[in-house]
């Protein structure tokens, strides 16, 4: 039985919240169908959930805990309608981690290159894509990325964890 899997760090709450609260109120319908993240593997059909499940926590037995600021905000457009925040510190570690997470029985090409950030407007009229990036050019956060987070998509179109793999290598 196949799954549809993705695998992010997860922004810790409040922050979480916070992202979650903004997308919300930009009318993203995505506001809730995950929490707020910085994806290290887009959606994934997997047939082995437990070999990806093995590969996982390897990777996440090689790499330690760091920190991370998030700061302002960027956008992806005209390429695509996207206003996300920017990692401002961590983003050297998460590019790392993100190539160990998408090797072995994750291995698979991306469509454009790997740019570590949180989605707050996707998919938005320009409008509003421009309201949420002005919104947002202030916003900071700092936490620690401790841990990398195994998602599984629902029939229903939201994203539950399946599991957390502590980032346990010494730093």
């Amino acid at each position: 039985m196949t799954a549809t899997i993705g695998v992010a760090i997860a922004i810790p709450r409040p922050f979480a919240d916070e992202l979650e609260g903004w997308r919300e109120r930009f009318g993203d319908p995505a506001a809730h169908q995950i929490q707020a993240h910085v994806t290290l593997l887009p959606p994934t059909t997997v047939a082995d959930v437990d070999a990806v499940s093995d590969h996982l926590r390897a990777v996440a037995q090689r790499h330690a805990a760091f920190p991370v600021l998030l700061q302002g905000t960027g956008t992806f457009r005209p390429l695509s309608p996207v206003v996300y925040v920017r990692v401002a510190v961590g983003a050297e570690n998460i590019v790392t981690l993100e190539s160990d997470v998408r090797s072995g029985p994750l291995q698979r090409s991306l469509r454009f290159d790997y740019h570590p950030h949180v989605t707050v407007a996707h998919d938005l009229p320009e409008a509003t894509l421009v309201v949420a990036q002005r919104t947002l050019a202030d916003y900071e956060a700092a936490f620690t990325a401790d841990a990398i987070t195994l998602y599984e998509k629902g029939s229903d179109g939201v994203w539950g964890p399946l599991h957390d793999y502590e980032l346990t290598a010494p730093a």
